[in-house]
Formats: structure tokens, sequence, C-alpha cells
């Protein structure tokens, strides 16, 4: 009887979707909430509309830039650190082999294995100091080979999901050019834009659709609202 072939699928873009979120999020979020602010601010202004609308450009180009320069600086980090341990573990498999064999045996009896079901592992890594590298490296420092170029590719899609969230709750001021129903329409559209995005998320990191839909939009409002009122006051 012929059998169904077995396809497993697993989500492998993890590290993408993480720069993504990151730059997404806070690209809708803090623009909006500055725009709100400005709103609050500035809304009997003559040149109200300008101000919200240049203030909310720069904010995107700082915004983009620093967390783009922050992706870029934490996968470099990430990556100094990956090469910094597997030089300390080859210096450890040359120095202390019968250690690091010891530690080989205690990290496999964590999955139930015995020390006799364990040593032809032992063994077997011995004979392969560039796999036994990366076993203590997988499995006792919990550590991942960095990929290639991540740094780049990191900063340039956090920078880019940062600039595309940002310009959705400005482009209410610039079509409409009044202030107040600007803000309006603005809180609308990007409420509706982060409840989406969370959705998006959630089916993507595998956690409730909705409760990551109603945590961005829970998030996003406070800040905006929170920006509006101090201005208000301020002002």
């Amino acid at each position: 009887m012929p059998q169904t072939p077995h396809i497993e699928k697993h989500f492998t873009s993890g590290d993408f979707v993480r720069d993504v979120v990151i730059g997404m999020s806070d690209g809708l979020t803090v623009p909006f909430a500055l725009a709100a602010g400005l709103s609050g601010a500035v809304a009997s202004s003559p040149m109200a509309t300008r101000i919200i609308v240049v203030g909310g450009f720069a904010e995107i180009a700082a915004g983009s830039i620093a967390m783009g320069l922050g992706g870029f600086l934490a996968a470099k980090s990430d990556a100094e650190h990956y090469e910094q341990e597997k030089i300390r573990e080859q210096r450890e498999i040359q120095v202390i082999p019968e250690e690091e064999a010891r530690e080989v045996r205690e990290v496999l009896e964590t999955y139930g294995m015995t020390r006799e079901e364990s040593q032809p592992v032992v063994e077997a890594l011995r004979r392969r100091p560039e796999a036994w590298i990366d076993f203590m490296m997988r499995f006792e420092l919990g550590l991942e080979r960095p990929e290639p170029g991540r740094a780049v590719r990191s900063a340039s899609t956090i920078a880019g999901a940062y600039v595309v969230g940002g310009f959705i709750p400005l482009l209410p001021y610039i079509i409409l050019r009044a202030p107040q129903s600007g803000l309006i329409v603005s809180a609308i559209v990007t409420l509706a834009a982060l409840a989406v995005f969370g959705y998006i998320k959630g089916r993507f990191t595998g956690a409730p659709s909705l409760r990551s839909a109603s945590q961005t939009c829970v998030t996003g409002g406070l800040a905006a609202a929170a920006a509006f009122v101090l201005a208000k006051i301020i002002s």
C-alpha cells in the first residue's frame, strides 16, 4: 500500500521576521505617537500640518538610521561572541580533552542517555574535532553559527521596515492637510495597521494571532494617547 510522504513544515526565517517585527512595530508606533503629540501641541498654528509632516519625516529618518545601526551592532556583537567562544572551545578541546568529554556526557545525559550509551558518541566526537566544537557550541553554550552577512541584512531589514511603518501614520496628514482630521484618520489607519501587523506576526511566530493583534494595538494606542495628552498639557 503506497504511503503518503511525510513533509515537515518548519518556520526557518526567524531572524528575518524578528527584524521586520522590530522595525515595523517601532516604525508604526513612534512616528504615530510623535504626530499625535505634535497635533496636540501645534493644532492652532497655521503651519501645523507642515510642522507635523516635517517632524514626522525627520523622526523616520533618524529612527530608521538608529534602529538599523542598532541591529547591525547587535548582529556584529553576536558574531564576535560566537567566534570568541569557538576559540575558547578549540583551546579547551586541545588542553583539557577529558574535561570536555565529561561535559559531552553530561549534555547527553540530560537527554536520558546513560554513560554507556553516550560513550560511543563521545569517542566519535573526539575523532572529529570540528564536529566536537560544533556540538559544544550548540548543546553546551546554546550558540548557533551566525549567517554570513547577517549584520548588514539585519540593519537594512530593520531600517526598511521602520520607514514603511513610519509612513503609514503620516499619510493622512499629507493627504488631508488638516491636523485634527489628520489625527483622527491617522489613528484609525495606524491602529488598523497595527492590528493587521500583530495578527500576521502572530501567525508567523506561532503566538495567538488575536492576542498579538490586540497587544500591538494597545501599545500603539497608549503611546499616541500619552504623547497627545502630554503635549496638550505642556502647550
